[in-house]
């Protein structure tokens, strides 16, 4: 018991020397400054410890910021990927729209030159059959289509409406081997006819004569419809004289014509009502 006291009181007499100690200290320090020096070279010694402790929770930050800047990039860029197709679809749909307008603005150029009541009817179809060369068009009886009715595009002659229904009608090209059309030669005022020869490119003129074809008719001559027959107006072009090969075993040379028209690669055409006030 006589141990445990004096223990006591050694720690209890310890104990008042140190906090002595420690407030000699502190106002010592706050006077002088004695131990600035002292806590630089304690600092520099714990800052070591300091980092490598602080390091685990700089490199948690750090791979949380870059795996969220990672995350954010890539939905940036998917983004800017699905706006880079629907911009391009939406390039795509512009460009369609600037060549209908395009061909529309040729539709309604010749419309104007042509001085009758024109309008425009959109190819639902294209019958491809060598036998039979024709197009279905939107226009029908509501429309006030008629049988035989002119058919033109920007360029020239398309062919002749040959069936009517109420919203629809059949357009015989000039292609067909069953369609023939008055023509004249622009540069000499000869006159003949155009017929299908069952083929895109080619118009067979009929009727041309070995012996006057110096002074009648040569390649590169411009055909136009004549007005003869009151079908079509006169002064349509249809065609370019692209072969002119006389025939001695017959009366007739082998004249071919390229048409001018797009025939079945057109996209929209033209009805032609004639102008009742012309004249052939």
């Amino acid at each position: 018991m006589k141990r445990t006291i004096i223990n006591g009181q050694a720690l209890t007499f310890k104990m008042i020397i140190f906090v002595l100690l420690s407030i000699t200290l502190i106002i010592s320090d706050t006077k002088f400054g004695y131990l600035t020096t002292v806590r630089t070279y304690l600092l520099g010694i714990v800052y070591p410890l300091q980092y490598l402790v602080d390091m685990p929770i700089k490199a948690g930050q750090w791979l949380s910021k870059s795996a969220s800047d990672r995350s954010q990039l890539l939905s940036e860029n998917d983004r800017l990927h699905k706006e880079n197709l629907q911009l391009q679809v939406a390039l795509q749909k512009f460009e369609h729209v600037k060549n209908e307008n395009k061909r529309l603005r040729h539709l309604l150029g010749s419309s104007k030159e042509v001085g009758e009541r024109v309008q425009v009817a959109e190819v639902l179809a294209v019958n491809l059959d060598q036998a039979r060369r024709n197009i279905l068009i939107n226009k029908g009886k509501d429309s006030g289509v008629f049988i035989n009715q002119p058919v033109i595009d920007a360029k020239g002659v398309i062919g002749q409406v040959t069936e009517v229904g109420l919203l629809s009608s059949v357009v015989m090209l000039i292609t067909d081997p069953a369609h023939e059309l008055p023509v004249q030669v622009v540069r000499t005022g000869l006159r003949t006819i155009a017929k299908g020869m069952g083929t895109l490119n080619r118009l067979s003129l009929l009727y041309l004569s070995n012996t006057g074809l110096n002074t009648g008719i040569k390649v590169g001559d411009l055909i136009v419809t004549s007005g003869i027959g009151q079908k079509f107006p006169k002064g349509y072009p249809v065609g370019t004289v692209i072969e002119v090969t006389p025939d001695i075993g017959k009366p007739y040379a082998q004249v071919h014509s390229l048409p001018r028209a797009a025939l079945e690669r057109n996209r929209e055409v033209l009805l032609v009502w004639k102008n009742p006030t012309t004249t052939d």
